[in-house]
């Protein structure tokens, strides 16, 4: 496997959902949009802007494959992210309903109803935190292991079919996040 790929590989397989350790995976630089604003004077190329549609195309394309496939498992995209989201979590204990909202980009509120679906479908548990009552966290069941797992195999063959392109993707984003010389 050439370095690219693997620099893709290891993009592909940071667990840390915040900004700046997604940053430091790409090698991209963490700057502010007012310091964009007051370093970025060159204007966009053409190529800047190819490589931007190109890779919102991508995104697109796989996340339009991967909602096709939580629809054939009977799962809505959402419920197939929230599957995603408790099992992938990194911290030191379970996932809270919480933490689930926050790295879905939902509202608490909607967390908990949307957990309460996949409780209902026997496919996440909840339960009270050992050491705070307050918090309620959450594990897959195996049936949404299982379904989780379907999906994930087939989401991961696809980006495997993409890498190249995954490749020219993260090398425009590269030079096109450089700061001007």
């Amino acid at each position: 496997m050439d370095n690219e790929r693997v620099g893709v590989a290891r993009v592909l397989r940071v667990r840390d959902r915040r900004s700046i350790a997604r940053s430091r995976a790409l090698d991209l630089p963490l700057r502010s949009p007012a310091e964009l604003a007051a370093t970025d004077t060159q204007a966009l190329t053409q190529d800047d802007y190819r490589a931007l549609g190109e890779f919102r195309h991508a995104i697109r394309q796989f996340l339009a494959f991967s909602e096709e496939g939580a629809k054939a498992h009977g799962l809505t995209s959402q419920q197939h992210q929230a599957l995603l989201v408790v099992r992938a979590h990194a911290g030191p204990g379970p996932i809270s309903i919480s933490d689930l909202a926050q790295s879905l980009l939902i509202k608490n509120h909607s967390a908990v109803e949307l957990v309460a679906r996949l409780v209902e479908r026997d496919l996440v548990s909840r339960r009270e935190a050992d050491l705070d009552r307050r918090r309620v966290v959450l594990s897959l069941r195996p049936r949404g292991a299982e379904i989780l797992e379907a999906i994930s195999r087939r989401n991961l063959a696809r980006l495997n079919d993409g890498a190249d392109i995954l490749v020219e993707i993260v090398e425009a984003a590269r030079r096109a996040a450089r700061p001007p010389r």
